[in-house]
């Protein structure tokens, strides 16, 4: 696993701007930051070295006691969210600091981790694109299903990872190599290529690109 610096954000939606040459740039509205540092953790006392950071400052009466008791150590505030990201070194870090935007720069490449979104109960077409069975020729009430799903004696089992019904979407993932096309500073919003993963004010890491 890499260790690489982020940021903490919300996904506000999608727009679209016009690039240089006039032609549009289909991008999502990304407001992140500023993130205060919440604790920093080292390699000879941790085992490992890292920021943790906080976002969405809320009131204390909406976090629990241990939530409570561990972010007023820092003494930054209380935050909805916190994460942590692994770094090579915590020198020049200190608590209390503010993560921002100016960490990334336009036209740089990054890698933004969100939460899909939830689609419920689908079936296999639905799922993983399962092309059905036929419409006609003695197929009755079967269009959509998925088939046979494995042998009788020998497996006798079904196969793990079989690709079948059930819950699809609302799990963690990166999209890679997306492009920053612009960084509005004073209000805190990051303008990127393409779409992102996660609904509208859905919570979402950015994260530079690991060479």
């Amino acid at each position: 696993m890499s260790n690489t610096l982020g940021i903490l954000g919300r996904k506000i939606g999608m727009t679209r701007i016009f690039g240089s040459d006039g032609m549009i740039i289909p991008v999502t509205v990304i407001q992140a930051g500023p993130c205060p540092i919440l604790q920093l953790k080292e390699q000879t006392r941790d085992g490992y070295a890292s920021l943790q950071v906080g976002y969405q400052e809320v009131p204390v009466g909406k976090l629990s006691k241990p939530q409570k008791g561990h972010q007023d150590k820092s003494g930054a505030g209380f935050f909805r969210h916190v994460r942590e990201f692994r770094i090579d070194s915590v020198d020049g870090y200190e608590i209390g600091q503010a993560l921002n935007l100016d960490m990334f720069a336009p036209g740089e490449k990054i890698k933004v981790t969100g939460t899909s979104k939830g689609k419920g109960f689908a079936g296999v077409m639905k799922r993983w694109g399962f092309g059905g069975s036929p419409a006609s020729h003695g197929h009755e009430k079967v269009h959509r299903n998925a088939g046979s799903i494995g042998n009788n004696t020998k497996p006798g089992r079904v196969i793990k990872g079989k690709k079948m019904a059930g819950h699809m979407g609302a799990r963690r993932t990166t999209y890679k190599n997306i492009e920053i096309v612009a960084i509005r500073a004073d209000d805190n919003v990051l303008l990127v290529k393409g779409q992102i993963p996660g609904p509208k004010n859905g919570l979402v890491i950015v994260r530079k690109q690991h060479a």
